[in-house]
C-alpha cells in the first residue's frame, strides 16, 4: 500500500515521539509498503542518511516536511499534509493528530489514528468526535489500557472494540542480539567496573532524576551510569555532583541510538524512577497513561529492572519480569536494589523472562496488527 504518515514532530529530534513515529515508519516498510511521511518545516531540509543516523534506522521514510504556522494550531499543515497525501496518491493515511484523521475520513481514506496520550483541550475532543462519525474505515491505537479509558472519559464516548488497537510501543530486537554480558560491556564501552545501576533517557520532570541522584548518594558502592539528557540539563547534574563531592556517577549525555543497547548490557539493574506525575515534552502529564518505549528496551538488553509501580505500567511488567517500587519512596528504592544487586541468580531469572515476554513486542509486529485490523 502507499501510506501517508502524518506527525506533527519535529523530524528531526531527541523526542520520543518523534522517534516513535520513524520507528512505525521504519517497520511498515519492512512489511513491504510504500511510506511517505509528512512533518512541520521547523527545520532545514534532512537528508536521507542523516535521517538513518539520527535515530540509528536501517530503513528511512521519504520526508516531505511542509509549511506550519504555528498560531495557527497546525491547521495549515495539516492541509498541506492532505494535499500532499493526494498527491502522493496515499491508499491509507496513519497520522498522530486527531486533525488529521478526521480530514482524512472527510476526504473517505481509511484512517490509522495513533494516540499516545488524552486528548488536550475541547478542540481536540471535538476533533476526534468528527474523526469517529465518519463512515469510513478506521482503527485507532492506543499503547496502554488506561489510555482507552482516558480517552473514553474526555470524549465521553465508548469506542467499538472492533476498530480500536491496544498496541504497545515495540523494540527491534536485532539490536540486541548476541549482547555481551554487564562485565564485558563495561570494558568495551571503557566504564567503571563494578556493580552498575543504570538508566537511559531523558530528564524531564517526572523522570526520576532527582530519585537517581539520592540513590547515587546513599549507595556510594554501587557505580550509576545515566545515559541521554540535554546539555544543560546534564550540566546541571554534574554540577550538583561535583558539589556532593560524589564520584560513583557516570553522565554520557547524548549517545547514538545504535550504541544504547550497549550501555544498557553494561548495567547489572536497569531504573525506570518515574514519579506519580510525569510531564511530556508537550508538557501534558501523562502518568496515568504512560507506555515508555525505554521499557521495551530494557526488557530486550535481559537486564534486572527495577520501575516505579504504576498501573499503566503493570500493563507490560510484573513481578515474574520486574521489580515494582511505590513511587518516590527512596528508602523501598535504596532496599529493593541493594537486594537486586546482592542476588545474581534472581537478576538472571528476571532479565531471562523479561527477554521472553518482550519478543512478541517488536515494531514489526506491532505494525502487522495495526494493519490486520484496519484490514489491509
Amino acid at each position: 500500500m502507499k501510506i501517508a504518515l502524518i506527525t506533527n514532530s519535529r523530524i528531526p529530534s531527541l523526542t520520543a515521539n518523534s522517534i516513535q513515529a520513524m520507528k512505525v515508519a521504519q517497520a511498515l516498510m519492512q512489511l513491504g509498503h510504500d511510506i511517505k511521511m509528512f512533518a512541520p518545516k521547523e527545520t532545514e531540509a534532512v537528508n536521507h542518511e542523516s535521517l538513518l543516523t539520527h535515530y540509528g534506522l536501517r530503513l528511512a521514510p521519504e520526508l516531505d516536511l511542509l509549511p506550519s504556522i504555528s498560531r495557527l494550531k497546525r491547521l495549515d499543515f495539516i492541509v498541506h499534509a492532505q494535499r500532499a497525501a493526494k498527491k502522493f496518491g496515499a491508499d491509507l493515511i496513519y497520522t498522530w493528530l486527531p486533525q488529521s484523521a478526521a480530514l482524512g475520513a472527510w476526504m473517505g481514506y481509511p484512517v490509522v489514528l495513533e494516540m499516545h496520550a488524552d486528548n488536550s483541550g475541547r478542540l481536540g475532543v471535538w476533533w476526534m468526535q468528527q474523526f469517529w462519525k465518519q463512515n469510513t474505515p478506521k482503527v485507532m491505537t492506543v499503547t496502554t489500557s488506561a489510555l482507552r479509558k482516558a480517552l473514553e472519559r474526555s470524549t465521553n464516548f465508548q469506542f467499538p472494540n472492533e476498530a480500536l488497537l491496544l498496541a504497545p510501543n515495540g523494540v527491534e530486537l536485532e539490536k540486541y542480539a548476541g549482547l555481551p554480558s554487564p562485565t564485558e560491556a563495561r570494558r568495551q564501552l571503557n566504564l567503571k567496573e563494578g556493580l552498575t545501576v543504570g538508566f537511559t533517557g531523558h530528564i524531564y520532570p517526572g523522570r526520576g532524576a532527582d530519585l537517581l541522584f539520592e540513590l547515587a548518594k546513599q549507595i556510594p558502592t554501587v557505580n550509576f551510569l545515566w545515559v541521554g539528557g540535554t546539555p544543560e540539563l546534564v550540566d546541571f547534574w554534574k554540577n550538583k555532583l561535583t558539589e556532593a563531592k560524589m564520584t560513583n556517577v557516570t553522565m554520557t549525555g547524548f549517545v547514538k541510538h545504535e550504541v544504547i543497547p550497549l550501555y544498557q548490557a553494561a548495567a547489572d539493574v536497569l531504573l525506570m524512577p518515574y514519579s506519580r506525575s510525569i510531564e511530556a515534552s508537550s508538557g501534558q502529564d501523562i502518568a496515568e497513561v504512560i507506555n515508555p518505549m525505554k521499557m521495551f528496551e530494557y526488557m530486550a538488553a535481559g537486564r534486572g529492572i527495577v520501575s516505579a509501580d504504576l498501573p499503566s505500567i503493570r500493563e507490560v511488567l510484573n513481578e515474574g519480569n520486574a521489580v515494582l517500587v511505590e513511587p518516590g519512596k527512596i528508602g523501598d528504592w535504596r532496599l529493593e536494589i541493594e537486594a537486586l544487586l546482592a542476588d545474581e541468580p534472581r537478576r538472571l531469572a528476571l532479565g531471562k523472562q523479561a527477554r521472553l515476554d518482550v519478543e512478541q513486542l517488536t515494531w514489526v509486529k506491532r505494525e502487522e496488527r495495526v494493519m490486520k485490523t484496519i484490514g489491509s
